[in-house]
């Protein structure tokens, strides 16, 4: 349960509120209205344009190209991803400047106090960019070794901004934490493998296809057969793993923090329970925990974690 931030204004604002109106659709609350105030203004500022990067990298931009204009390309530039992921660089580092002119899309513009106020670097944000960008060169990942390279990228600065956020950056949080990101990167994989085949992405390493004797159109029949479902519950395991590495995490912080971090390994467990519950066939749909899993996973982490 959260609040959704509120934007108003004209067309700019109409697009910044449609990006931010998509975390009520997301696996976990992205700022749950248990936290301070300030903090949910951070979270939602970075979500912003978490998924702004995000919907550039899979081609989910509002329709009519208003997102380009407001990086300052043309309208039909919405298509050129790399271009638009160019573009959002570029304002992503003025951001970071104090030379005028300020960033040009309203999503950046509201990042710059977040950024400002908690001190972030820009190595972050970055990462996120790089992430998309590879999805538009790779899509197969040969080892397990270039799949936890990706999530580096494309998961782990999510957790070190929360720290970041917080205050509660250390290396030893930022271990755990990593470890926690890859492992849901992992699992939303998981369950995603029909759509993301859809968009010619494979996440599954091909090393572990090849050990499983799982081909590519084994992934694209409507449901997973035995050899599918081993190798799902496999790379369930792996993801389970981390989570369990990681979850330390949440004992080392407290209060309302603690709630936060013990709902994202939850959340993660609960839906990788989801996937058992499945038989691990996750071809028909990505299996989905229910809320009342959920919350018995958080219980479960709280008290686990102390």
């Amino acid at each position: 349960m959260h609040r959704r931030a509120r934007v108003t204004g004209g067309p700019a604002d109409a697009s910044s509120r449609s990006t931010l109106d998509k975390a009520a659709h997301e696996n976990f609350p992205v700022a749950p209205f248990f936290l301070p105030r300030a903090w949910r203004a951070d979270l939602m500022a970075v979500y912003g344009f978490a998924r702004l990067v995000d919907d550039i990298g899979d081609g989910d931009l509002a329709p009519g190209g208003g997102d380009a204009v407001l990086l300052g390309l043309d309208r039909s530039a919405t298509e050129d991803r790399i271009a638009m992921l160019d573009a959002l660089e570029a304002d992503l580092h003025r951001v970071f400047s104090d030379r005028a002119p300020g960033p040009s899309h309203p999503l950046m513009r509201r990042l710059g106090p977040t950024v400002r106020r908690c001190g972030l670097t820009p190595e972050p944000f970055l990462g996120l960019i790089e992430a998309n960008r590879q999805d538009q060169v790779v899509s197969r990942y040969g080892t397990y070794d270039d799949l936890a390279a990706y999530c580096e990228l494309s998961a782990n600065p999510v957790g070190r901004l929360v720290l970041g956020i917080t205050g509660t950056t250390s290396p030893e949080r930022i271990r755990h934490s990593d470890r926690i990101c890859t492992a849901l990167q992992i699992v939303e994989h998981l369950q995603d493998v029909a759509e993301d085949l859809g968009r010619d992405r494979i996440y599954l390493p091909a090393e572990d296809l090849k050990r499983f004797g799982v081909t590519e159109a084994d992934l694209g029949a409507p449901t997973g057969g035995a050899s599918v479902r081993a190798l799902i519950a496999y790379e369930a395991e792996r993801a389970r793993d981390l989570l369990d590495q990681g979850s330390p995490l949440v004992g080392s912080v407290h209060g309302r923090l603690k709630l936060l971090l013990a709902g994202f390994v939850a959340g993660g467990r609960a839906a990788l329970q989801a996937v058992a519950a499945a038989d691990h066939d996750v071809l028909p749909g990505p299996p989905k925990p229910t809320k009342l899993s959920l919350l018995r996973e958080v219980g479960a982490t709280l008290r686990r974690e102390g």
